[in-house]
């Protein structure tokens, strides 16, 4: 899909006069660059004085989550300054949260970011008014149905079916769930949790799933995290959030490994959908899916 132009500056300057911040001279707009391969995205840090903001172009249900959700200022959410529409794109101002993303996992930060994830979903847990807000159970189920046309497995098929079923099950509370771990900010403070483009109140093991399945122990891919590590974020999320609701270890642990298996087929979805076989996380995530689907038939 091709990338929709980026403003100009000139017409930022216009934005961020329609959300109360005339007069921010070109110099004070900045844009943010992938580390990848230096891309800029549609987001652009701000300078006003002695305050600093984000300015992004809204992708998905972001304002929407950020209206329902965090309309009051949250410890583990940006701060939300408002939105505007300008020539039929809309935009929206935040807090600039300064810190590492868990891309490199180390303990401390891990904990931090656990704390912040346990934290929000305590919150909001079960907190049925707010089920029809953002991504419902229903959009999110339509999404998760498609990937399971594209497994091109038989019997990864037959175990995707049975995750369909268990995922309607959990008690739900707010996910994040394109929860990456570049996908939070870890301050000496605070850790946040950013790009909101696609959260709602949804079955809770999504976003820990999301956010511990993809890291590598070898240094080979963009996310490093130790196998000590991932067992440690299993247990320090189970003992603080889950067992004060009344969840036994061993249904977490079960309906865990079923939103894993779902982590894994993603890549076999997009090297099946798009004949990307041979990129080298076809394989590398086709042997894990294999592998846990093997366990969870045995059960």
């Amino acid at each position: 899909m091709e990338e929709k132009p980026k403003p100009t500056k000139k017409e930022l300057q216009a934005i961020l006069a329609l959300l109360g911040h005339p007069g921010v001279s070109e110099a004070d707009i900045t844009a943010f660059t992938a580390e990848e391969d230096g891309m800029e995205y549609a987001v652009w840090h701000i300078r006003t004085g002695e305050s600093e903001f984000v300015l992004k172009r809204a992708k998905g249900l972001e304002i929407e989550v950020y209206r329902s959700f965090f309309s009051e200022k949250k410890p583990y959410a940006p701060e939300f300054f408002g939105d505007c529409e300008y020539r039929g794109e809309k935009y929206f101002l935040s807090e600039y949260c300064d810190g590492e993303t868990l891309s490199y996992c180390t303990r401390e930060k891990l904990i931090n970011a656990l704390d912040a994830l346990i934290a929000m979903q305590d919150e909001f847990w079960q907190r049925e008014e707010l089920f029809g807000c953002a991504v419902t159970l229903e959009k999110a189920l339509k999404a998760i149905e498609d990937r399971g046309n594209w497994l091109g497995s038989p019997k990864l098929e037959r175990v995707y079916a049975d995750f369909v079923r268990i995922y309607q099950q959990p008690p739900r509370t707010l996910g994040h769930e394109d929860l990456l771990p570049f996908n939070l900010l870890i301050g000496e403070k605070r850790a946040v949790l950013i790009d909101w483009e696609y959260g709602g109140m949804l079955p809770y093991p999504g976003s820990l799933a999301r956010l511990i399945a993809h890291g590598r122990e070898d240094g080979s891919y963009m996310f490093f995290m130790s196998a000590a590590d991932r067992a440690f974020a299993i247990d320090y999320y189970y003992n603080n959030l889950l067992k004060k609701h009344g969840i036994s270890y061993e249904d977490y642990r079960g309906t865990l490994d079923y939103f894993l298996f779902y982590e894994y087929c993603e890549w076999i979805m997009l090297g099946n959908r798009y004949d990307a076989r041979n990129d080298e996380r076809y394989g590398y995530y086709m042997k894990l899916a294999e592998e846990l689907a093997v366990k969870l038939t045995a059960k």
